[in-house]
């Protein structure tokens, strides 16, 4: 096999792993793509389908594989896991997913050397301290795809009813990537323009309750339409990945466990807006918030530190 400088791993080939692989071969995101898969026909099925369509586009390498691929890799995407079924708990879930993902993060780790790894896997929060608690792995090479895509709805939802470009829209969801998020309206701006000042300009009245209904159910609504959401957590990844390989130090709001800097929130893999680059997270920032939502920011590591507790137990 002909060496490849840009080299990605993504581990799991359901639709989730599949439309990451996809979009990173659109994209040109990497020259490798490598699918890995203890189903490994789906595996091997899902590279040659989206490799019978580089021959319209680019000469990218996809491929299905096996975890001896994880040594060379520039990053690492690792989206294995179950999906709830009926009747079974959120914890449930939990536990199971987490024993699956410290398997595969041991055999990562028995090639790999100091790897990159982002976790999309779901509860993605508690998968993230689990990689980062089986690998050994410092906190910044253990990316956590958190509330990214959340922050993608938010801004979505903010734009449509304003009537303005998405692009424009600077606007994050923080904390857990679940029920308890928290999406911070009070520093949110259109264009550098404050949102309250940008909405009475244009004579929208902004209904605060409703927008973060919206987006915290949006995962919901997908998926009680079409079974399932693969498309926008594949853009969610495609956009981190293009930040580490580009190098360009963007700030990106994802999970990684925080340190003792950080106080009582130390110790848990929390959203907040970091920047990232060539070797993973670079630095952690704090945006200004109001009383209200650094309240609601402390309930919600409250919450992810207690679910951890059992679920990692």
């Amino acid at each position: 096999m002909k060496a490849h400088k840009d080299k990605i791993v993504v581990i799991g080939a359901g639709n989730v792993g599949e439309a990451i692989a996809y979009t990173l071969m659109v994209r040109v995101q990497a020259n490798d793509i490598v699918l890995v898969d203890i189903n490994e026909d789906r595996a091997k099925g899902a590279a040659l389908d989206i490799a019978h369509g580089t021959s319209f586009f680019k000469q990218v390498w996809v491929r299905q594989g096996g975890y001896e691929e994880c040594a060379d890799a520039q990053v690492i995407i690792v989206t294995a896991g179950i999906a709830r079924k009926p009747g079974q708990t959120r914890l449930e879930l939990a536990k199971t997913n987490v024993s699956i993902i410290k398997g595969i993060t041991e055999n990562i780790m028995k090639y790999a050397e100091n790897p990159l790894i982002i976790v999309v896997s779901n509860p993605a929060d508690i998968m993230t301290m689990a990689v980062r608690q089986v690998s050994g792995l410092p906190s910044e090479r253990v990316i956590g795809t958190g509330t990214s895509l959340d922050t993608a709805r938010f801004r979505h939802n903010l734009s449509e009813q304003l009537q303005v470009n998405v692009e424009d829209v600077n606007a994050y969801v923080l904390g857990e990537h679940g029920d308890s998020q928290v999406p911070i309206f009070s520093s949110a701006n259109i264009g550098g323009c404050p949102l309250e000042v940008y909405a009475s300009e244009v004579g929208v009245t902004l209904n605060y309750q409703e927008i973060a209904e919206r987006t915290k159910n949006g995962g919901a609504e997908v998926i009680g339409l079409k079974g399932a959401t693969f498309y926008g957590i594949a853009m969610a990844v495609s956009n981190i990945v293009e930040t580490i390989m580009k190098d360009d130090n963007a700030l990106l709001p994802v999970a990684h466990v925080l340190d003792d800097s950080f106080g009582d929130w130390a110790g848990v893999a929390v959203s907040l807006p970091c920047r990232i680059g060539w070797d993973g997270i670079v630095q952690t920032h704090k945006i200004p918030m109001n009383e209200e939502e650094k309240e609601k920011m402390d309930k919600s590591v409250q919450i992810l530190k207690e679910f951890a507790e059992e679920a990692l137990a």
